[in-house]
C-alpha cells in the first residue's frame, strides 16, 4: 500500500482567502495527498468579510484540521512527516514570525518545522506596496529554505476569469510540490 504525502495547509487573515479555498478544492482531486488545514484566528475574520464562509466550510475540504493555538498538535513535531506546507495567503505578521523564529501560534511553529527539518515551505505572500521590511523578512525566509510566492496574476494562458486566475495560483503552488494538475495551460 503506497503511504499518502500529507500536505500543510495554513489559511493567515491576510486579504484572499479565496487561493487557499481554490487550493483546497484541487488538493481533493488529488488521491494520493492528505491535506492538513490550520486556519489563524485573523483569517476567520477575513474568511466572513470576504467570502462569507467561516472556519467549518474551509475545515470541510480538508481531511485533518487543528486549532490554531494547539502548539502541540502533531504538525508542529518534526517527527510527523509531511512533504511541506503552504501559507496561503500569508499575512506580513505571519511572514515576520517566521523569519524571525517566533512560533507563539500553530501556524508559525508548523512552518518552523518545515524550515528546521529542511521540507518545501511555500509562503504565497500578500501585500502592496512592500515596505522593506517587508522585503528583508522574504529574504530572511529565502536564505532559510522557504519558497516566497506572490499571486502575481499570469495572462499568458488567457484568463477569462478570476477563478482562472486564482486556479493559476493554485497550480503554480502545486508545483512547487511536485504535485501533477490540470489548473491552467502552461507556456508552449
Amino acid at each position: 500500500m503506497k503511504t499518502r504525502k500529507r500536505l500543510v495547509v495554513a489559511v493567515t487573515g491576510a486579504s484572499a482567502p479565496q487561493l487557499a479555498w481554490t487550493l483546497l478544492e484541487a488538493l481533493q482531486k488529488v488521491p494520493d495527498v492528505e491535506t492538513h488545514l490550520v486556519i489563524s484566528r485573523q483569517a476567520e475574520r477575513t474568511l466572513k468579510a470576504e467570502m462569507d464562509v467561516g472556519r467549518d466550510d474551509f475545515e470541510a475540504l480538508a481531511e485533518v484540521a487543528y486549532d490554531p493555538d494547539d502548539v502541540g498538535a502533531a504538525i508542529a513535531s518534526g517527527s510527523f512527516v509531511t512533504a511541506g506546507m503552504v501559507i496561503v495567503p500569508c499575512s506580513m505578521k505571519t511572514l515576520a514570525a517566521v523569519a524571525n523564529g517566533l512560533s507563539a501560534n500553530l501556524v508559525a511553529r508548523a512552518a518552523d518545522v518545515c524550515l528546521k527539518e529542511r521540507r518545501r515551505l511555500v509562503l504565497v505572500t500578500r501585500e502592496t506596496p512592500l515596505s522593506l521590511i517587508h522585503l528583508r523578512n522574504m529574504e530572511a525566509v529565502t536564505l532559510a529554505g522557504a519558497v516566497v510566492l506572490p499571486p502575481v496574476p499570469a495572462f499568458y494562458h488567457h484568463p477569462h476569469t478570476i477563478d482562472d486566475l486564482l486556479r493559476h495560483t493554485a497550480g503554480k503552488i502545486l508545483d512547487q510540490f511536485g504535485i501533477d494538475h490540470r489548473l491552467f495551460v502552461r507556456w508552449r
